[in-house]
């Protein structure tokens, strides 16, 4: 193991801007990243706790998309615009 301290190197988006015709699927988007968190929590025994609870895997965002507060739909509507931006910025095309 390396004795330096993990440094992240993401790709800079701050030059891609989404075109207006995006906010649709990244709301899907975000949907579907908090769908596949939940499930592999839930796969992992994890259980609706009203406060996280790491020893008992109880996490207050085993909840459905639509009842998350909007302060974690925007973590995942973050990931999904940052995926989006990326596959812009690697030069590839969204079309539907």
């Amino acid at each position: 193991m390396n004795d330096s301290p993990y440094i992240p190197h993401p790709i800079d988006l701050s030059d891609i801007e989404l075109p207006d015709g995006l906010k649709q699927l990244v709301e899907l988007l975000a949907r579907n990243v908090h769908e596949t968190w939940a499930q592999n929590r839930l796969n992992e025994g994890w259980t609706y706790g009203p406060e996280r609870n790491d020893t008992l895997k109880h996490h207050p965002c085993l909840v459905s998309y639509d009842e998350l507060s909007e302060i974690e739909k925007d973590y995942d509507r973050n990931t999904a615009v940052a995926t989006l931006k990326t596959i812009i910025k690697l030069g590839w095309t969204i079309e539907k």
